[in-house]
């Protein structure tokens, strides 16, 4: 009964989150067509904010009812998802121009995120007890930390991609541009998000690597999951190189988040969902 009127609410607070993001899109992405970035209000802010709150209060419905954190299936990842990718753009901005930028790229995203969980069938998005393999305290700390990390590192990307399209629609370099505030504004949000994004993921993998070994007495089994996630890690400390090694900023280092962004998300979704594997929920094959 409990559960049955929890549904509802769910329902209730995914639709609201649904329309205020809607709002919010069409908002950021007004004023960044249309308007200058000096008369930003905080419209967006506000509406954002109320979406975080909401898919706050859900996640906390869930853990009230299942009586553990949510963190056991790919809808209760989805959310969470969704949630720290708003608390990234609340805590990582500077100033109204990079607020702008932030949530026209996250509010887009968590849109997708919070579609993304309407595909998983019911069995999945139900609340269920934990299986033994999950009632670790290694929960917590491997999968808090690897979604946090993949949200900084989707932030990133997006960043990243978001620049080389502005760069190449209007046949700019990075030098002499007159778009170039708005440039290296796209390029420094990048950088500060996949700078925070990686340390993470090195925790996650670590922390995965002992978990798992506890669980099924092996620290790497080359599971699907394991073999991407270290795909990805490749992938972005190649791009750490590149900025602190080499020295490079702009476009070399933005095509090498845009293909992380690609890995990432065969990491978080592909690999969940089609793949075979320890890792694996395996409902479409």
């Amino acid at each position: 009964m409990i559960q049955m009127q929890y549904y509802k609410i769910e329902d209730c607070i995914n639709n609201c989150s649904f329309f205020l993001l809607l709002v919010a899109i069409t908002f950021y992405w007004s004023r960044l067509v249309f308007f200058n970035f000096k008369k930003t209000i905080n419209i967006g802010t506000i509406l954002m904010s109320i979406v975080n709150l909401l898919i706050l209060t859900l996640l906390i419905l869930r853990w009230f009812i299942s009586k553990h954190f949510p963190l056991s299936n790919q809808s209760n990842s989805l959310f969470n998802i969704a949630l720290i990718h708003l608390i990234i753009e609340n805590i990582s901005i500077k100033n109204n121009s990079e607020k702008l930028l932030f949530g026209a790229i996250t509010a887009p995203t968590t849109f997708f995120f919070l579609f993304a969980n309407f595909k998983i069938p019911d069995s999945i998005q139900r609340i269920n007890p934990l299986v033994p393999a999950l009632k670790s305290n290694w929960l917590m700390m491997h999968v808090t930390v690897m979604l946090l990390s993949y949200a900084a590192l989707i932030c990133g990307s997006l960043f990243s991609i978001a620049f080389l399209l502005i760069s190449i629609n209007n046949n700019v370099t990075f030098v002499s541009s007159p778009k170039i505030q708005l440039l290296i504004n796209l390029d420094n949000l990048s950088y500060r998000a996949i700078g925070l994004g990686f340390p993470l993921l090195t925790l996650g993998i670590l922390s995965g690597s002992i978990w798992a070994n506890e669980a099924w007495g092996s620290y790497w089994s080359w599971d699907p999951k394991e073999t991407w996630a270290l795909i990805t890690w490749i992938t972005y400390s190649i791009y750490l190189h590149t900025r602190l090694i080499k020295g490079l900023i702009g476009a070399k280092p933005a095509f090498i988040a845009t293909g992380g962004f690609f890995i990432i998300w065969i990491c978080f979704l592909g690999v969940n969902l089609i793949g075979k594997g320890l890792h694996s929920y395996g409902w479409i094959f």
